[in-house]
């Protein structure tokens, strides 16, 4: 599907090209943060297949002079939008601070933790969590460039410090109010110890500055969304 859009967009000479990539291409990086230099090893088939596409637009974009792309690699994209009108509403969501969130609102029975054996400070994945506000702001800085005749590149859509899924739990907790029931269960497999963003690139070429770093707030309007039964 990706190659049949590109097609059609060089076919039809719309050469500005913005990709929502992910953390995931970097599989287990070997250094933290990661910087969008590092060798890609993806471990699981949904990083794998971004960073097909990824190698597509950079091809495309050698070989086609008038082509221009720009692929964020998007890490934990969470919360939700300031106004409460706009949320994350997929079902059979699978990302924590969405599932923690209905497990505050009721609406889930309880949060599984998978893997408490990492070699993390608590044994449980470290992650790095954007608000979804700061990623749409990302969007429209990636955008600007390629309109003001800037060049193909990739960039990490991060804060730059990570939270251990306890952490992020803990947080729910504590601005819901609500002591919902959190399970032990095994490793699933593809998931990496810790993926946290070098987020230097983005701040210095497209001038990206976040708004919302916060994990409390990012935590509490997920909540709050799922509360008002929009989720």
């Amino acid at each position: 599907m990706s190659q049949t859009l590109v097609e059609q967009c060089v076919a039809n000479d719309v050469n500005n090209f913005i990709f929502s990539s992910s953390a995931a291409v970097y599989g287990m990086p070997p250094e933290i943060p990661a910087h969008e230099d590092l060798p890609l090893s993806p471990i699981n088939p949904y990083g794998a297949t971004k960073l097909i596409t990824e190698w597509l637009l950079r091809d495309v974009s050698l070989s086609n002079s008038k082509f221009k792309h720009v692929a964020l690699r998007y890490f934990n994209v969470a919360g939700a939008h300031s106004s409460g009108e706009l949320g994350q509403a997929t079902p059979a969501a699978t990302h924590l601070i969405k599932i923690a969130s209905q497990a505050a609102a009721g609406t889930r029975d309880n949060v599984t933790v998978f893997g408490d054996d990492y070699d993390t400070p608590d044994g449980t994945c470290i992650r790095d969590y954007i608000h979804v506000e700061d990623l749409a702001a990302a969007h429209l800085a990636a955008l600007s460039h390629l309109l003001d005749g800037g060049g193909s590149d990739v960039y990490n859509c991060g804060y730059g410090h990570g939270y251990s899924v306890r952490e992020v739990l803990d947080t729910v907790k504590r601005v819901s109010g609500v002591d919902f029931q959190v399970d032990d269960g095994p490793r699933r497999a593809g998931d990496p110890p810790e993926l946290v963003a070098a987020n230097t690139r983005i701040k210095e070429s497209l001038g990206f500055s976040p708004k919302f770093d916060d994990l409390e707030l990012i935590c509490r309007s997920a909540v709050e969304w799922e509360k008002n039964g929009r989720g």
